[in-house]
Formats: structure tokens, sequence, C-alpha cells
């Protein structure tokens, strides 16, 4: 499968899995990532120290950033913590790329179909707000 690079790319990110859409105005190309652990679930017991939280898997955080690595236009979307785990851990490995997200929204479990009409209308409405210029 070749790879292209499309300007906008949208992430939907929870702790198991990523689904990475690159598209333009015709055309798609979906890769989905996945972590190499095993989801559990922590339970919190009263009077126990920590959050009962797993850590971020770092490791497919990388592959995921990698994924985003040629963007130009990125939105991050996905149900709780793991959006932001992903955001801020690209904050802090890749400054530049960060630069690139242009939105981070909240968004349970939609069919691709969901996320890709999600994303053609956000980035429809940012380019108008921002040109597109590669970087």
């Amino acid at each position: 499968m070749m790879i292209t690079e499309h300007y906008h790319v949208l992430v939907w990110i929870d702790h198991r899995e990523a689904r990475v859409f690159q598209f333009d105005a015709s055309e798609v190309e979906r890769t989905r990532i996945r972590s190499d652990h095993a989801h559990q679930h922590i339970h919190h017991k009263a009077n126990a120290r920590g959050s009962g939280h797993a850590g971020a898997d770092k490791d497919f955080l990388q592959r995921v950033t990698a994924a985003l690595s040629h963007a130009g236009s990125i939105l991050v979307t996905g149900p709780a913590s793991a959006k932001a785990e992903l955001v801020e851990h690209i904050r802090q490995s890749q400054p530049r790329l960060a630069e690139r997200i242009t939105g981070v929204e909240t968004l349970d479990h939609p069919s691709d179909g969901e996320l890709l009409a999600l994303g053609r209308s956000f980035f429809k409405a940012d380019d108008r707000m921002h040109p597109q210029t590669h970087r």
C-alpha cells in the first residue's frame, strides 16, 4: 500500500487503538494502530494511593505520532483521556507537530463514516479560518 501525504489528518484514539484518516476532497487513506498493551480495567480502592489508572502506553503514542508527522493540519478526537495523553505526548516530543493540531474533540465510538464526515466538515470550516500552508 502506498502512503500518500494528505494535508488534513483526523485521529480518533482510545487506549486500545488509534484510527488515522488522511484525506482531501476526493481521497481518503485509513490506518489503524493498535496498542501492544492488553487493555485492563483497574479498580481504585478506597484509601489506596494513586488514581487507579494505568499509565499511557508511550510506544503506542509514539507510533501514532509518527503516523501524523507529515500532516499540515490535525484534528484529535476520542473518548476520555487518551486524546489528551496523545496531545501532551506530541507537545513534549514533537513541539513543531503540536503547532499543527487545530482541534481536539470528545467523541465516544463513532463509525469510520461518521469520523470522515466530521473531519471533512471540521477542516472545511478550519480552512476558511487558516489557509493551508505546507510545512
